[in-house]
């Protein structure tokens, strides 16, 4: 069996934890095997080559999003990127730009995802207080389930955030993210809250009204999410509330 081609890797390496490391480029090589993906690949370095490499991962599934990182200059999955993608063979792997630094490749998207929930108070809002663990649910229609179950895909990854022009010039910008999940409830007939209530949460700069149609989020999406078609979706129902 022939050996496959060696692989170069150049990955960012700080460890922020430590006074004295500085940000550096630090470059690895090792052998390509059939149908290997830049996270099974980190995971072979770690394992033979430098036990303190730091990145994250979860489900190796695409699933948790937790391997979220920059390769090649575009952010995306590694468990979803295969090395035989890059046909020189050589892979550049930063960080996602716009979160906490935790060390080398992982980020705190989670503590991103938190401040954003809390702060655009993303859960549903019932009509009725009046809830018993003896009474069935309310029925849904089955097409507003599906839409429903359309954006509820978002595994919160971060890779749309990266992709913003408007999230990296101005920190406040809720971004693609927020937004999906905002019409998510708008769209919930189970919510309480009217457009009028969600205009005073994103209808100004820092949400529909700020983004800059760019689509880094839309082209980035590594779950295909149709992230503008919300974004104009919200941004029509924001501007009938002013008529």
């Amino acid at each position: 069996m022939s050996q496959g081609r060696q692989l170069t890797f150049n990955i960012f390496r700080y460890d922020p934890q430590e006074p004295n490391d500085k940000p550096k480029m630090v470059r690895y090589q090792l052998t390509e095997t059939p149908g290997m993906t830049v996270f099974i690949a980190l995971n072979k370095l770690r394992e033979e080559q430098d036990t303190s490499l730091q990145f994250d991962f979860v489900c190796r599934a695409g699933i948790c999003g937790s391997c979220a990182m920059v390769i090649n200059g575009l952010p995306t999955l590694a468990c979803r990127t295969l090395t035989a993608k890059y046909p020189k063979g050589e892979i550049t792997l930063m960080p996602l730009p716009g979160f906490e630094l935790i060390g080398d490749l992982s980020v705190n998207t989670g503590k991103f995802m938190r401040e954003l929930a809390e702060r655009l108070k993303l859960w549903l809002h019932p009509k009725s207080n009046d809830i018993s663990v003896h009474c069935l649910e309310d029925p849904m229609d089955p097409d507003e389930a599906a839409r429903l179950y359309e954006l509820e895909r978002c595994v919160e990854c971060g890779v749309c955030v990266s992709a913003c022009a408007t999230k990296q010039m101005r920190e406040t910008f809720v971004g693609a993210v927020g937004m999906m999940k905002i019409a998510r409830f708008e769209m919930d007939s189970r919510d309480a809250r009217t457009a009028e209530d969600f205009y005073h949460v994103i209808g100004n700069q820092d949400g529909v009204f700020g983004c800059m149609t760019l689509l880094g989020c839309q082209d980035n999406c590594p779950k295909d999410l149709p992230h503008m078609q919300q974004i104009a979706y919200l941004r029509r129902k924001m501007a009938m509330t002013l008529i």
